[in-house]
């Protein structure tokens, strides 16, 4: 099965109104790519803009959209991640309302429970903004 073909609510610990991914569509070993329709209903728009919140959170649900992708293909338990930290973040645009952005992760580092990512967001083939993300796992109990 595809990672198009999941339901992303499967695949990531957060809940509405807190979706910030519409669909996964690309997964491997070390990347992940992914699709979000910017709504007016989102929370992170203010002005028929997407803020910059939303585009961070975007890219660390990404992240948790490729690692939720990889546990359920492989029958393993979920696991929860949280940002530790945000650096070399660079906003070139924000994206408008009913506008779609693809976000394209890469896993530079991985340390027992830290992963190091880098993260793009494109839109019309533009990276719009991109930033180095730490995430901190929490490991199944």
């Amino acid at each position: 099965m595809l990672p198009s073909e999941y339901d992303i609510i499967t695949l990531i610990p957060q809940k509405a109104p807190f979706v910030m991914v519409d669909k996964l569509l690309h997964v491997d070993e070390k990347s992940a790519r992914s699709l979000l329709h910017i709504s007016k209903e989102n929370i992170f728009v203010e002005e028929d803009i997407f803020r910059e919140p939303g585009l961070i959170e975007n890219i660390a649900q990404t992240a948790a959209a490729r690692s939720g992708y990889i546990t359920v293909t492989e029958k393993k338990l979920p696991l929860i991640g949280y940002i530790g930290d945000v650096k070399n973040l660079e906003i070139a645009e924000l994206p408008k309302v009913d506008s779609d952005i693809e976000t394209e992760i890469t896993i530079e580092n991985q340390i027992f429970d830290i992963t190091v990512i880098t993260g793009r967001v494109i839109q019309k083939e533009k990276v719009i903004a991109s930033c180095e993300m730490k995430i901190f796992i929490s490991q199944p109990k």
